[in-house]
């Protein structure tokens, strides 16, 4: 059996963006990738934009909660193998010292909870952000992990960070 990666998904309040990110890759890392998500600052519940859209993707919502970053630097955490920061302000912050030295990337798109209108502006905010992370998530799926050098795969996923969304 090959292995499999953890991979954490962080940004400020664990609502969103992280979360979405989560869901995704859980889906299309086909027992590949295992994900998580914290916040540095946890907002305490899921955005109700982040759970209808997980609920159009046929996604069982009763597992997502706004969670700490504190909660994976405990001991007993899963030790990681990469992390991704999701939005801009997680991306500055000061980040806990992860067990294992994970390779860590960027991948900041714009947060959809920060959308201000009606529920249809709000949801297609929502779907943006999950196209934008799909096309990511879907990239670090296709890549070789295991037949890559530490400073290969880190160019690459810094470069995944940087691909916009080819449904534009």
């Amino acid at each position: 059996m090959s292995k499999v990666f953890n991979v954490l998904f962080l940004c400020t309040g664990n609502s969103a963006r992280s979360i979405i990110a989560e869901a995704t890759l859980n889906r299309l890392g086909q027992g590949r990738f295992k994900a998580y998500s914290a916040g540095s600052q946890p907002k305490g519940e899921v955005h109700p934009g982040a759970l209808r859209l997980l609920e159009r993707l046929d996604l069982d919502t009763s597992q997502f909660r706004s969670k700490s970053w504190s909660e994976f630097a405990e001991p007993s955490a899963p030790q990681f193998d990469f992390i991704f920061t999701v939005c801009d302000n997680a991306a500055s912050e000061t980040c806990p010292v992860w067990p294992g030295h994970p390779i860590t990337a960027h991948w900041g798109i714009p947060d959809p909870a920060a959308v201000e209108g009606s529920e249809l502006e709000i949801d297609a905010a929502f779907r943006q952000a999950h196209l934008l992370l799909s096309n990511r998530i879907s990239l670090l799926t296709a890549l070789s992990v295991d037949a890559l050098d530490e400073a290969s795969l880190r160019s690459r996923l810094n470069d995944i960070g940087k691909t916009e969304d080819i449904a534009k």
